[in-house]
C-alpha cells in the first residue's frame, strides 16, 4: 500500500518526468481532478492504469472509500489537471488521511507553475511568500492590507478574468509603482511575461486582455 503524488506538465507533455510515467504505469489506481484532461495525458504515454475522478467536490465524499483501498493494500496515484496535487488542487485531505492511519505517501518531484514564474520574474527569489489565489470576497480586503506590509516577494495565481481587477487593487493597496512580474501560459506556445510597475502592467492589460493561466509575482516593500 502506498500514496504517490505525481506531478504532471502544466502545459508541455515534455515536461512530463521519466519516474512519473513510470510510476503511472505501475500503480493500480489513478486518482484524476478531471479523467477528460487525464485521459489525454495517459494516452499520450500509453498509460493504461485504471483512473478515477477525485476532485474538490467529491474528495469528502470517496475519502474513506480511497483509504480503505490503500489499507488493502492498493497502490495508487495522486494527479491534478497541471502541476503538483495540493498546490491549490485537491490533495491535501488524502496525504493528511494517509498520514493518519500510517500510510506510506511519497510526492515525486517535477512540475508547478509558480516556480518558474519566481524566477523569471527577476524579483528576490531567496525567500518568498506564496499565497495561492487570494479569497474572492470576505477576507480578500484584510489580506491585500496585509500583503502590503510583506517584505517577501509574494506569488499569486489569478484567473484571467479577474486580473484586471487583483491588479486594480494591487494599485490601491501596495501603491501604483510597485514591481510586479506576471507570467501565462507557461511552458505553452504563447508563453509571456511582462514586467514593471502594477500600474503599466495594468494598463497594457486593459488593452491587451489576458488568456491562459496566471502567476502573478509581487515584490516586497
Amino acid at each position: 500500500m502506498k500514496l504517490f503524488i505525481v506531478p504532471t506538465p502544466i502545459g508541455n507533455l515534455a515536461d512530463m518526468t521519466l519516474r512519473g510515467i513510470s510510476t503511472l504505469k505501475s500503480v493500480d489506481l489513478i486518482l484524476a481532478e478531471d479523467t477528460r484532461t487525464s485521459l489525454k495525458l495517459l494516452k499520450h504515454f500509453d498509460i493504461t492504469t485504471s483512473i478515477r475522478s477525485y476532485h474538490m467536490h467529491n474528495e469528502h465524499k470517496i475519502l474513506s472509500d480511497i483509504i480503505g483501498k490503500l489499507n488493502s493494500g492498493m497502490t495508487i496515484a495522486l494527479i491534478c489537471d497541471a502541476g503538483t496535487p495540493s498546490i491549490s488542487d485537491p490533495g491535501f485531505l488524502l496525504t493528511r488521511a494517509c498520514i493518519k492511519d500510517a500510510i506510506p505517501v511519497e510526492c515525486l518531484p517535477g512540475a508547478t507553475a509558480f516556480v518558474p514564474a519566481l524566477v523569471n520574474s527577476g524579483l528576490p527569489n531567496d525567500r518568498f511568500l506564496f499565497e495561492g489565489f487570494l479569497p474572492l470576497k470576505k477576507g480578500r480586503e484584510t489580506r491585500l492590507k496585509l500583503l502590503a506590509q510583506e517584505s517577501r516577494t509574494i506569488v499569486l495565481y489569478v484567473s484571467p478574468h479577474k486580473l484586471n481587477k487583483t491588479l486594480g487593487e494591487i494599485v490601491s493597496f501596495f501603491g501604483p509603482n510597485r514591481q510586479i512580474s506576471i507570467s501565462r501560459e507557461i511552458t505553452k506556445i504563447y508563453e509571456e511575461t511582462r514586467r514593471g510597475t502594477v500600474k503599466s502592467v495594468l494598463e497594457y492589460y486593459k488593452n491587451n486582455p489576458a488568456k491562459g493561466e496566471i502567476v502573478l509575482v509581487i515584490s516586497g516593500i
